[in-house]
Formats: structure tokens, sequence, C-alpha cells
């Protein structure tokens, strides 16, 4: 199996290390991730400039650009090979919700699955990389399972305890849940007086129940959530279409 590797946290982050050597034993891997921190990036790409690609010494190829610059400059420019899955994370935060539309993780592997690639996005719930080689483990694991009842491609959201592996619970589908509005933002002053604007916190579990994501990691399972981009709202197309004639 040829698995790329990706993330949003960079590619010297710890997440992204665990996942590569979690993996390595069962796959051959590459790993293409942004050169800093891109969490938030979502789904974009950098248009108004070329992209720099360089490899460290550890072999992993790094690109000034956004979690889902690197999915794309690899699968079209770096690549010589079609790979097997995208896998992407191992994030340093979870990305439930609403947060899957904001997250750089996810964004990498939706790059994937838009090639039509099986994608799958890997997240901690807490920041910290406490427990992160049980949550590697975990993820091999996943990758491993193969999903062969799935059709081709998916898109995955695997959301992981930071527990002992002993203690995380098995994993379960979900659905994504919901949160409430995010905090205000936070003002301050720059050293020259000016006032600035810190984006705020997200806000807390609006609908955490039985088969969300939220309930899921809150009782100790890791949640797994199949992802669509079909965005169109359907139940809506009736009376839009009535409204138009």
């Amino acid at each position: 199996m040829k698995i790329l590797i990706s993330n949003d946290d960079g590619y010297l982050a710890p997440g992204i290390i665990a996942l590569a050597n979690a993996l390595t034993p069962i796959a051959d891997i590459v790993v293409v991730a942004p050169e800093s921190n891109r969490s938030g990036a979502s789904n974009s790409l950098t248009l108004d400039r070329p992209l720099s690609v360089h490899r460290a010494e550890n072999g992993f190829y790094f690109v000034n650009g956004t979690p889902s610059d690197c999915v794309h400059v690899a699968l079209t420019g770096i690549l010589n090979f079609r790979p097997d899955l995208i896998v992407s994370g191992i994030n340093q935060g979870q990305n439930m919700g609403d947060d899957t539309l904001y997250s750089g993780t996810v964004a990498a592997a939706t790059e994937g699955f838009l090639f039509g690639i099986p994608a799958i996005a890997f997240s901690q719930v807490k920041h910290g990389w406490d427990e992160l080689e049980a949550a590697a483990q975990i993820a091999r694991e996943i990758v491993e399972r193969r999903f062969e009842q799935m059709p081709r491609p998916f898109l995955l959201n695997v959301n992981i305890p930071n527990l002992p592996y002993a203690e995380i619970r098995p994993a379960l589908a979900t659905r994504l849940g919901k949160r409430h509005m995010s905090e205000p933002v936070i003002k301050m002053l720059d050293p020259h007086g000016r006032e600035i604007y810190w984006i705020g916190p997200a806000g807390t579990a609006k609908d955490a129940d039985a088969g969300t994501d939220f309930h899921a990691v809150a009782h100790g399972h890791v949640s797994i959530t199949p992802l669509q981009i079909d965005l169109t709202h359907r139940t809506q197309l009736t009376g839009l279409a009535k409204d138009l004639l």
C-alpha cells in the first residue's frame, strides 16, 4: 500500500512524525506537509504566488503553502505514482462538528478525496500531544481496516481521545455535531497603539447528543465520521424552483 501523508500543523509537528512512524511498517509512505503551522486554512489554494518545495533531512517534503497546496502539489507535481490512500494528521486538537469547515487537517484529506483517492483525517481531541503514541497506534489500526464495504473514494474524519491505549473505547460511526457560535474576537493594541483583533476560541458544543462525534469522544470512544462535499440543500430545491416560476 502506498500512502501520502500531510497535515496542517507543519512538517515538524510531533503528530505527523508519530503518524509516519506508525504507518511506515505497513506501507510505503511519502510525507508532504506545510512548512509552518497552517491551522484553520480550510481548503484554500495559493494562487497569487508560486510555491516552493524542499526536502528535510528525515525525507519529509515541505511546502510554503496550505495543506491543500501540499496534497495538490504532491499528486500533480512530486509523486510519480498514485497513492492508495491519503492520510492527514495527527492534528493537535479536535476537528468535530463545524470545525471541519475550517480545518486544514480535514482539507488535506479532502483534496485527496477530490482527486478520487480514499482519505482519512486524524485528530487528537485535546491540545498538548498527550498520549500521542496511543493515537498513532489507533490511526494505524484504522488504516489497516481498509473499509472494504465503503464506496470509493471515501472521506473519513477521525477524532481520538487523549487517553492511554488500553483506555480508549472502540470506534463508533458518528455524525457531525454542532457548536454554538464562536466566542467574540479579542481586541488588543499593537506596540504602536493600533487596535488589532485575535479570532476568539471556538464555542462549546450545542448538539452533542448520542450519535454525534462530540458524544462519542466524551465517552472515551474514537469517532469516525464519513464526510461528503456536496453542499446542495436538497430539501430547499423544490421551494426554490417554485419561487423561480
